[in-house]
């Protein structure tokens, strides 16, 4: 699809309907990214992700896991930008160095628990969401729960929107996301 499909839009050339979203992200990110402005395109899309976002981080679900089911869902898809993105968020949360590196080549973790989650995440997807018994006892083995299961797939919904719309738009990594490329 052509770039100018998506063009990266400002606050005046935004829908009216995407503005005070775009406003808000580059109040927090001190920038407006290139992903959110392309996906302003579409003022829903775009809403859509940022709501599914707020509510993902509400869940029970602790934040280095979140982090962890979002770099699955970011190597999975082939989002360079979510990589990036969610290596800087892993960073700045101290994670061990050996753990991003392993979420980035979509390799088996070291921490059992952590592991639990990536494979738990891999097979709601590979199993669209029929999980057996045994997956399930594997994941809440480790200190999950019922509830972390479902909240497993919001992330993933989540995550399915943004990486799909990335990748649609074309949307480099840019500001301080690039030193995380």
């Amino acid at each position: 699809m052509p770039a100018t499909a998506f063009p990266d839009h400002t606050h005046a050339s935004a829908p009216a309907a995407a503005r005070p979203a775009l406003a808000a992200i580059e109040g927090k990110q001190g920038f407006l990214p290139s992903a959110a402005a392309r996906m302003a395109t579409s003022p829903e899309v775009l809403g859509g992700f940022l709501k599914m976002n707020a509510l993902f981080e509400s869940t029970t679900l602790d934040r280095l896991s979140r982090e962890v089911l979002s770099m699955t869902m970011a190597t999975r898809n082939g989002c360079h930008i979510c990589v990036a993105m969610h290596t800087g968020i892993l960073t700045a949360l101290d994670a061990d160095p050996d753990l991003i590196a392993a979420l980035r080549e979509a390799a088996p973790l070291g921490d059992e628990r952590l592991e639990a989650l990536r494979r738990f995440v891999l097979a709601v997807l590979a199993t669209n969401g029929a999980v057996g018994e045994e997956a399930l006892d594997a994941f809440t083995a480790h200190g999950y729960t019922a509830r972390n299961a479902l909240e497993v797939t919001l992330g993933i919904a989540t995550y399915t929107l943004s990486t799909l719309a990335n990748r649609m738009t074309g949307a480099p990594v840019d500001g301080p996301l690039t030193r995380f490329a």
